[in-house]
């Protein structure tokens, strides 16, 4: 084995040791399912990140990126991907892509991921990095996410990685009988992770636990 090829297996190595420790800080905070702890083990989150903030890949914080916005913590993705309860026959939409993580983990569990960011300078970034990591069941798109990808839908799943004051209607018709939309709501300043339910075309609703992110804006950047 040459040199080279030698220090790409240690790299590799050291990588992947990063990833198994972010996990297993994750579980210790929040159970995970087999088939979410898979995805996470299989996604780099340091790909995601801004150069500056590499170093950071690994711990359980949300960081800054591009256009004032923020990658999830790796733990709030865990659980926002475990609450959809995802299954690899079905579609979810994602309101608000941001860097791509979120949408890297979904299409490791998913049939196919449709992806929505209204900041095109950060969905750009993530379109690249989906395409070289190959992953070629995510479709993304440059628009106001409130609303929504009808051309696509209905959708099983929806998910809002943005904090809306509600959500609405449009997305509710977007959403497939049976399907689950979850989103950290906005209630007077505190925002409830809520998981709503669509049965015989009625919308019935949970709250999870508090959360926080972005807000949910309209237009176009």
């Amino acid at each position: 084995m040459n040199k080279n090829r030698f220090l790409q297996n240690l790299e590799e190595q050291e990588r992947q040791y990063k990833i198994n420790q972010m996990v297993t800080a994750i579980e210790k905070k929040f159970p995970l399912s087999s088939e979410v702890k898979e995805a996470l083990l299989s996604i780099d989150r340091e790909y995601f990140m801004p150069k500056a903030f590499k170093h950071f890949a690994y711990s359980l914080d949300a960081l800054p990126i591009t256009g004032n916005q923020y990658i999830s913590s790796p733990l709030t993705v865990a659980k926002m991907t475990q609450f959809l309860e995802p299954s690899n026959n079905l579609t979810v939409l994602e309101i608000g892509c941001g860097s791509g993580y979120q949408a890297a983990i979904l299409s490791q569990l998913f049939k196919r991921v449709f992806t929505i960011e209204r900041i095109e300078a950060l969905l750009n970034e993530a379109k690249i990095r989906f395409r070289e990591l190959g992953l070629k069941n995510i479709l993304t798109k440059f628009e106001d996410g409130t609303k929504g990808w009808e051309a696509f839908a209905p959708f099983d799943r929806i998910l809002f990685s943005a904090s809306p004051k509600e959500i609405p209607q449009t997305l509710f018709d977007q959403l497939k009988e049976g399907g689950i939309l979850l989103a950290p709501v906005n209630h007077d300043g505190l925002q409830m992770l809520t998981r709503f339910y669509k049965k015989n075309g009625m919308i019935s609703s949970e709250v999870i636990e508090q959360s926080h992110f972005v807000p949910v804006l309209s237009g176009k950047e």
